[in-house]
């Protein structure tokens, strides 16, 4: 039996990739900031229904910096065999107009809490020499977009830490990979409702992705078929960062 933290697993992609992460038979912490009822409701009916696993939900704010470094000092010691950093934070502002500190929040969310966090679990995974870390990206670190600078720029520096980690801990049985998602349907995308069926017009598979498809992928990440795979960044985009952006 092996044990993984996931961040952001509340709702949405998170609580998606801690269901699939149980069915698949891992013991799952999760984190998560502002959906309580949720948390609590998906650790009990996952617990209910697989009564033999474990499954944990921390309330962790990853935008304070304190209670970040209190959660990573309380699980440095534990075992885990893996970390699915999901929890994210957007911010739409054309870089003309950017604030720097909702920039700096952005940052701190998406990609500094990530670094703390596999800073702390990464001990463990080597002196076990086992271990797996996966980072959902999102395909604005690929492709430009207007309005994205601060979200692309966190997720791009997310993809060009774990493509270092995965060369720095490939001999010690780890592997670092890149889930990078284009649109996904959940709550995140509800602000652009209005702009829905353009958008899907643009993908290539014509809709947006299930929560599920990226947690399948997660999910097959931790297995054993994976162990040969290190860092590599993966989109799950239908199609959208293969495309000419210009046609006809």
């Amino acid at each position: 039996m092996t044990r993984i933290l996931v961040t952001g697993g509340g709702k949405g992609v998170g609580a998606a990739i801690v269901r699939a992460l149980v069915a698949h038979g891992h013991d799952v912490d999760f984190t998560y900031r502002s959906s309580g009822d949720s948390a609590a409701a998906l650790a009990a009916d996952l617990m209910k229904n697989h009564p033999d696993r474990a499954v944990t939900a921390h309330a962790v704010d990853l935008a304070d910096k304190g209670a970040l470094e209190a959660f990573c000092d309380s699980i440095e010691t534990e075992p885990f065999f893996g970390l699915i950093h999901n929890a994210g934070q957007s911010y739409d502002a054309l870089a003309a107009m950017m604030q720097q500190d909702k920039a700096e929040a952005v940052m701190q969310v998406n990609f500094w809490s990530l670094t703390r966090i596999a800073k702390s679990l990464m001990r463990g995974m080597i002196r076990a020499r086992a271990g797996r870390i996966v980072a959902i990206g999102s395909v604005a670190a690929l492709q430009g977009n207007p309005g994205n600078a601060a979200y692309a720029a966190s997720k791009g520096a997310l993809l060009s830490y774990c493509r270092t980690l995965a060369i720095e801990t490939a001999k010690r049985g780890l592997t670092v990979n890149v889930i990078a998602p284009g649109f996904i349907d959940t709550d995140m995308m509800a602000p652009y409702a209005a702009y829905r069926d353009s958008m899907e017009k643009q993908i290539p598979a014509g809709r947006f992705a299930h929560p599920d498809e990226i947690a399948g992928l997660a999910a097959f990440l931790m297995s054993p078929p994976a162990a040969y795979m290190t860092g590599t960044v993966l989109p799950m985009d239908g199609g959208l960062t293969a495309m000419m952006g210009v046609h006809r």
